[in-house]
């Protein structure tokens, strides 16, 4: 990525995947950088992590792929909190925040969250560790623009797009909502954005907001390669000057 006259690459940086983990073997990942755990929840409400981050799904696959597409250098830290039907909780989230952020992760990517506005205290106090120690925390916001967490959290970026835009492009609005009856084995209490229909040229593409907020997390990593000086706020900053606002006078909506 250009800024301020020079190429980054993501180099040095961890930018962490919250999402159904990753599979190394895609050919897309054969030049990336990949570790990761996965979290489960033991009886007790524990957090339980596990080196095993397999992808049984897909999805954080197509993640980690959007993200090593723009920053090509940087560490990707696969942190599988959902298996194949992308069942996951708010528990499981802030967990995955908490230990991202305490493992070094500049950039948090999450492609997923909550409607429930109960969940949302807790999932605040987590982005707000992760931000005091120096993360970036990226979420996808609701497909209809109603309520989702972490993404309406005021320490977060909340990431939305358009359908009509290219996938090369970093900011989306109003995207398309799927139908119940073609969502397949997704799981509807967790808001799990970025699935595309089979065509036929060939298997699913992927777009909405959880691939936005994918490209928007190697654009952060980049920049945090570009700034390391910069603490998250600052960050988070700079990513709202170089964002594209939405303006109706000169044709958005």
């Amino acid at each position: 990525m250009r800024y301020m006259g020079r190429e980054y690459t993501g180099k040095g940086v961890k930018i962490a995947l919250i999402d159904s983990g990753v599979d190394e073997k895609d050919p897309r990942l054969a030049e990336a950088k990949v570790e990761g755990w996965s979290i489960t929840l033991g009886a007790t409400g524990h957090a339980l992590l596990s080196s095993d981050y397999a992808d049984q799904n897909g999805h954080g696959t197509e993640i980690a792929a959007a993200i090593h597409r723009i920053a090509p250098e940087a560490t990707l830290v696969a942190v599988k909190i959902m298996g194949e039907r992308l069942r996951t909780s708010a528990e499981l989230m802030a967990s995955g925040i908490e230990t991202a952020s305490r493992a070094g992760c500049s950039v948090v990517n999450l492609s997923l969250g909550t409607p429930n506005m109960g969940k949302a205290l807790l999932l605040r106090d987590c982005c707000a560790v992760a931000v005091e120690m120096g993360a970036v925390v990226l979420a996808a916001a609701h497909p209809k623009g109603e309520r989702a967490y972490p993404a309406d959290l005021p320490e977060t970026i909340g990431v939305a797009a358009h359908p009509d835009c290219p996938l090369d492009k970093f900011f989306y609005f109003n995207p398309k909502r799927f139908p119940r009856k073609e969502w397949g084995v997704l799981s509807d209490k967790f808001l799990t954005h970025g699935y595309g229909l089979p065509d036929d040229a060939g298997p699913a593409r992927y777009r909405g907001s959880g691939m936005a907020t994918a490209y928007l997390s190697g654009v952060a990593g980049c920049l945090a390669e570009a700034q390391p000086e910069r603490n998250a706020q600052l960050l988070m900053a700079t990513m709202r000057r170089a964002a594209l606002i939405p303006i109706p006078e000169i044709g958005y909506s």
